[in-house]
Protein backbone atom coordinates (compact mmCIF):
# COMPACT_ATOMS: atom_id res chain seq x y z
CA UNK A 1 0.00 0.00 0.00
CA UNK A 2 1.68 3.32 -0.93
CA UNK A 3 2.04 5.95 1.85
CA UNK A 4 -0.13 8.69 1.96
CA UNK A 5 1.31 12.09 1.02
CA UNK A 6 2.12 14.68 3.56
CA UNK A 7 -0.11 17.37 4.04
CA UNK A 8 1.05 20.23 1.76
CA UNK A 9 2.70 23.69 2.83
CA UNK A 10 0.45 26.37 2.83
CA UNK A 11 -0.04 28.70 -0.20
CA UNK A 12 2.04 31.62 -0.92
CA UNK A 13 0.52 35.19 -0.06
CA UNK A 14 -0.68 36.19 -3.24
CA UNK A 15 -2.42 32.95 -4.31
CA UNK A 16 -4.53 32.51 -0.98
CA UNK A 17 -8.45 32.12 -1.67
CA UNK A 18 -9.64 32.16 1.78
CA UNK A 19 -13.01 34.02 1.96
CA UNK A 20 -12.39 34.53 5.88
CA UNK A 21 -10.21 33.86 9.15
CA UNK A 22 -12.66 30.86 10.00
CA UNK A 23 -11.53 28.80 6.97
CA UNK A 24 -7.65 29.76 7.04
CA UNK A 25 -7.96 28.32 11.03
CA UNK A 26 -10.22 25.79 10.06
CA UNK A 27 -7.38 24.14 7.39
CA UNK A 28 -4.99 25.25 9.33
CA UNK A 29 -6.13 22.83 12.35
CA UNK A 30 -6.62 19.97 10.12
CA UNK A 31 -3.28 20.30 8.79
CA UNK A 32 -1.32 20.81 11.90
CA UNK A 33 -3.37 18.16 13.71
CA UNK A 34 -2.24 15.84 10.62
CA UNK A 35 0.81 16.93 11.13
CA UNK A 36 1.46 15.98 14.40
CA UNK A 37 0.17 12.49 14.03
CA UNK A 38 2.34 11.89 11.69
CA UNK A 39 5.23 13.36 13.85
CA UNK A 40 4.25 11.99 17.26
CA UNK A 41 1.72 9.28 16.72
CA UNK A 42 1.80 6.08 18.55
CA UNK A 43 2.19 4.40 15.43
CA UNK A 44 5.39 5.99 14.67
CA UNK A 45 7.54 4.51 18.15
CA UNK A 46 5.80 1.17 17.01
CA UNK A 47 6.89 1.55 13.76
CA UNK A 48 10.55 1.98 14.73
CA UNK A 49 10.35 -1.06 17.41
CA UNK A 50 9.60 -2.79 14.59
CA UNK A 51 12.47 -1.56 12.71
CA UNK A 52 14.49 -2.46 15.95
CA UNK A 53 12.91 -6.36 15.68
CA UNK A 54 13.87 -6.45 12.49
CA UNK A 55 17.49 -5.38 12.84
CA UNK A 56 17.65 -7.86 15.87
CA UNK A 57 16.60 -10.50 13.34
CA UNK A 58 19.48 -9.29 10.51
CA UNK A 59 21.99 -8.90 12.93
CA UNK A 60 21.28 -12.94 14.43
CA UNK A 61 21.23 -13.63 11.20
CA UNK A 62 24.47 -12.49 10.66
CA UNK A 63 26.21 -13.97 13.48
CA UNK A 64 24.94 -17.73 12.98
CA UNK A 65 27.71 -18.86 10.67
CA UNK A 66 30.26 -17.62 13.19
CA UNK A 67 28.08 -19.48 15.53
CA UNK A 68 28.18 -22.41 13.15
CA UNK A 69 31.89 -22.27 12.88
CA UNK A 70 33.22 -22.06 16.05
CA UNK A 71 30.76 -25.45 16.68
CA UNK A 72 32.90 -26.96 13.80
CA UNK A 73 29.67 -27.71 12.34
CA UNK A 74 30.57 -28.38 8.41
CA UNK A 75 27.08 -26.96 7.18
CA UNK A 76 28.21 -23.62 8.17
CA UNK A 77 30.84 -23.46 5.41
CA UNK A 78 27.59 -24.30 3.03
CA UNK A 79 24.44 -22.04 4.71
CA UNK A 80 26.71 -19.47 6.08
CA UNK A 81 27.00 -17.50 2.82
CA UNK A 82 22.92 -18.15 2.65
CA UNK A 83 22.20 -16.69 6.18
CA UNK A 84 24.88 -13.57 5.55
CA UNK A 85 22.71 -12.33 2.97
CA UNK A 86 19.58 -13.18 4.84
CA UNK A 87 20.74 -10.92 7.89
CA UNK A 88 21.92 -8.10 5.68
CA UNK A 89 18.57 -7.92 3.53
CA UNK A 90 16.61 -7.90 6.93
CA UNK A 91 19.38 -5.63 8.86
CA UNK A 92 20.48 -2.78 5.95
CA UNK A 93 16.64 -2.13 5.06
CA UNK A 94 16.11 -1.12 8.92
CA UNK A 95 19.33 1.17 8.85
CA UNK A 96 18.29 2.35 5.78
CA UNK A 97 14.75 3.07 7.38
CA UNK A 98 15.67 5.14 9.71
CA UNK A 99 17.30 7.51 8.44
CA UNK A 100 14.98 8.05 5.79
CA UNK A 101 12.14 8.68 8.76
CA UNK A 102 14.31 11.24 10.71
CA UNK A 103 14.53 13.20 6.93
CA UNK A 104 11.08 12.66 7.02
CA UNK A 105 11.06 13.86 10.66
CA UNK A 106 12.69 17.62 9.33
CA UNK A 107 10.09 17.60 6.99
CA UNK A 108 7.26 17.39 9.11
CA UNK A 109 8.99 20.05 11.86
CA UNK A 110 8.69 22.16 8.54
CA UNK A 111 5.65 22.18 7.49
CA UNK A 112 4.61 22.38 11.47
CA UNK A 113 5.97 25.75 11.50
CA UNK A 114 5.35 26.85 8.04
CA UNK A 115 1.37 26.41 9.20
CA UNK A 116 1.90 27.65 12.55
CA UNK A 117 3.16 30.99 10.85
CA UNK A 118 0.21 31.63 8.98
CA UNK A 119 -1.97 32.50 12.32
CA UNK A 120 -2.21 31.79 16.11
CA UNK A 121 -4.99 29.89 17.31
CA UNK A 122 -4.49 28.32 21.41
CA UNK A 123 -6.79 25.97 21.28
CA UNK A 124 -5.47 24.16 18.24
CA UNK A 125 -1.54 24.93 19.00
CA UNK A 126 -2.03 23.92 22.40
CA UNK A 127 -2.65 20.33 20.93
CA UNK A 128 0.77 20.42 19.16
CA UNK A 129 2.34 20.21 22.54
CA UNK A 130 1.18 16.41 22.92
CA UNK A 131 2.72 16.03 26.48
CA UNK A 132 1.23 13.02 27.33
CA UNK A 133 2.64 11.57 23.65
CA UNK A 134 5.76 13.08 24.60
CA UNK A 135 6.15 11.68 27.91
CA UNK A 136 5.12 8.11 26.34
CA UNK A 137 8.31 8.26 23.85
CA UNK A 138 10.41 9.37 26.49
CA UNK A 139 9.48 6.67 29.07
CA UNK A 140 9.07 3.55 26.79
CA UNK A 141 12.06 4.68 25.18
CA UNK A 142 14.24 4.69 28.20
CA UNK A 143 12.88 1.69 29.00
CA UNK A 144 14.23 0.43 25.86
CA UNK A 145 17.31 1.60 25.71
CA UNK A 146 18.25 0.53 29.30
CA UNK A 147 17.45 -3.12 28.67
CA UNK A 148 19.99 -2.54 25.80
CA UNK A 149 23.02 -1.56 28.05
CA UNK A 150 21.85 -3.77 30.96
CA UNK A 151 21.86 -6.47 27.81
CA UNK A 152 25.27 -6.15 26.43
CA UNK A 153 26.60 -5.50 30.17
CA UNK A 154 25.56 -8.90 30.85
CA UNK A 155 26.54 -10.77 28.14
CA UNK A 156 29.75 -9.09 28.54
CA UNK A 157 30.03 -10.20 32.04
CA UNK A 158 28.77 -13.61 32.12
CA UNK A 159 30.83 -14.50 28.96
CA UNK A 160 32.90 -17.68 29.55
CA UNK A 161 36.41 -17.84 28.65
CA UNK A 162 37.36 -19.78 25.26
CA UNK A 163 36.11 -19.81 21.61
CA UNK A 164 32.99 -20.90 21.47
CA UNK A 165 31.82 -17.45 23.32
CA UNK A 166 33.06 -14.95 21.07
CA UNK A 167 29.86 -16.22 18.76
CA UNK A 168 27.59 -15.30 21.74
CA UNK A 169 28.92 -12.57 22.99
CA UNK A 170 29.10 -10.60 19.61
CA UNK A 171 25.36 -11.37 19.33
CA UNK A 172 24.46 -10.47 22.63
CA UNK A 173 26.49 -7.42 22.50
CA UNK A 174 24.91 -6.56 18.96
CA UNK A 175 21.64 -7.27 19.91
CA UNK A 176 22.29 -4.62 23.45
CA UNK A 177 23.69 -2.20 21.03
CA UNK A 178 20.71 -2.21 18.50
CA UNK A 179 18.16 -1.51 21.97
CA UNK A 180 20.29 0.77 22.94
CA UNK A 181 20.25 2.96 19.58
CA UNK A 182 16.41 2.43 19.58
CA UNK A 183 15.49 3.68 22.71
CA UNK A 184 18.32 6.86 22.21
CA UNK A 185 16.92 7.33 19.10
CA UNK A 186 13.57 7.73 20.80
CA UNK A 187 14.46 9.90 23.36
CA UNK A 188 15.93 12.38 21.51
CA UNK A 189 12.82 12.39 19.40
CA UNK A 190 11.18 13.47 22.54
CA UNK A 191 13.40 15.84 24.09
CA UNK A 192 13.24 17.49 20.69
CA UNK A 193 10.15 17.42 20.70
CA UNK A 194 10.11 19.69 23.89
CA UNK A 195 12.33 22.12 22.60
CA UNK A 196 10.15 22.78 19.71
CA UNK A 197 7.67 23.19 22.15
CA UNK A 198 9.24 25.71 24.10
CA UNK A 199 10.62 27.91 21.23
CA UNK A 200 7.30 27.73 18.83
CA UNK A 201 4.54 27.72 20.88
CA UNK A 202 6.31 29.16 24.58
CA UNK A 203 5.86 27.79 28.12
CA UNK A 204 2.46 26.60 28.85
CA UNK A 205 0.35 28.08 30.89
CA UNK A 206 -0.93 26.17 34.27
CA UNK A 207 -4.20 25.76 34.60
CA UNK A 208 -6.78 28.17 34.66
CA UNK A 209 -4.62 30.86 33.56
CA UNK A 210 -5.66 33.49 31.38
Amino acid sequence: MPRSPLPPPPPPPHIRTWPDRTALLADRGRALEELRRRSLGVHRILLLWLLALAAIVGWSLLVLPLQQIEAKDPLGFILGPIFGLLGLASLAPSVIAVVFAARRDRRLRELIDAWLALDTHPPTDTRLRSPGLSLFWMLSSLLVGATGLWASFATAAQAEPGPSARADVVLGMGIGMILWVTGLIGMVKAVRHYRWALRALGPASPPGHR
